[in-house]
């Protein structure tokens, strides 16, 4: 039996850049961290024929052709995977449409799983790139990369998104009372409404033809460079300055990346205080983060918002590891 943990994902700033039809051009960079929520997949090989998944649902089959699971389909075809074989999937949060990543995050889990069970032991790089060959290549999903190399390498990084399809990967300097003061800064919320990313994404890829909108995101993509900078001068006093700057740019990419539900949240937690924050993933619904210099201020924002389910996002220093091999 193999268990794999793999973090989701918080994207501060330049996501989208990630997309081909963007950093194929110009080069993208986005600035984002894995946090303490995690996704679990285990692999075990099974003593009846065929293969068992659970995952929100359950599927007995005889063949890996007759899987449903696209991901898990196309992962077990990619491996030439042939085994009687029974695979689990649970998850701290939500599995789709919250905006952390967790298709990603699963992948990612499940091709370690799935490598070690033949015997293999890869490294975060070649994870990352099959994870994303999985799901943008194999199963067709209209995603950047992001994702896919934050949950294979974990930690608060700059993945950099190269116009020969390469991703350069860089550490963000920070000591650990940065850090834990990011922590203590960051309030997040549960705000529903959770869809697929995937229209929302399939439409800004389109967009990001237009030459205002690919301008637009050149100007996240130099956040990305502002923010590291401040995280490495060991301050956090412009990092919700900065998410501020990068939400505003990004909302106005297209109306299906914020709601009138999203813009109240937001103007609640600015009235109280906080000096930036925005919706993480592509748009829409899932959690919102919010910086908040102070107790006080944090305070203000959880008494303001008290209907929303709060969540403790820490970043998480970790990528994807096996927890269980036997």
């Amino acid at each position: 039996m193999i268990i794999t943990k793999t973090p989701l994902r918080m994207s501060y700033v330049g996501g989208g850049s990630d997309l081909p039809s963007y950093y194929s051009k110009y080069g993208g960079a986005v600035i984002s961290t894995t946090v303490n929520k995690f996704v679990y997949v285990i692999v075990k090989p099974r003593f009846e024929k065929g293969i068992r998944l659970s995952y929100s649902k359950t599927e007995n089959v005889l063949t890996r052709d007759e899987i449903e699971h696209p991901l898990v389909r196309e992962a077990i075809r990619m491996l030439n995977i042939d085994d009687d074989i029974e695979i689990v999937s649970t998850a701290d949060i939500p599995s789709t449409g919250t905006g952390m990543g967790s298709s990603s995050s699963f992948s990612v889990g499940l091709i370690k799983a799935l490598t070690a069970f033949k015997g293999l032991s890869l490294p975060d790089l070649k994870i990352a790139e099959m994870a994303c060959n999985l799901e943008i290549d194999l199963c067709k999903n209209p995603i950047g990369k992001q994702d896919q190399f934050a949950a294979a390498f974990g930690g608060l990084r700059v993945y950099r998104f190269n116009s020969d399809d390469s991703v350069s990967i860089e550490s963000v300097t920070c000591n650990k009372q940065t850090i834990k003061k990011l922590n203590n800064e960051t309030i997040a919320f549960y705000i529903g409404g959770t869809r697929s990313a995937n229209d929302i994404l399939k439409q800004q890829s389109a967009d990001l033809n237009n030459k205002d909108k690919a301008q637009a995101m050149a100007k996240m993509v130099k956040l990305v460079w502002d923010m590291k900078s401040e995280l490495e001068s060991q301050s956090t006093e412009n990092f919700g300055a900065i998410l501020n700057e990068n939400w505003e740019i990004k909302r106005a990419l297209s109306n299906d990346i914020s709601n009138s539900k999203v813009d109240e949240i937001y103007d609640i937690a600015i009235s109280c205080g906080s000096t930036g924050g925005k919706l993480l993933g592509a748009g829409g619904g899932g959690f919102m983060v919010f910086h908040a210099p102070s107790g006080d201020i944090k305070s203000a924002i959880e008494k303001s918002l008290y209907k929303l389910r709060r969540v403790n996002l820490d970043v998480e220093p970790t990528g994807s590891s096996i927890i269980f091999y036997q």
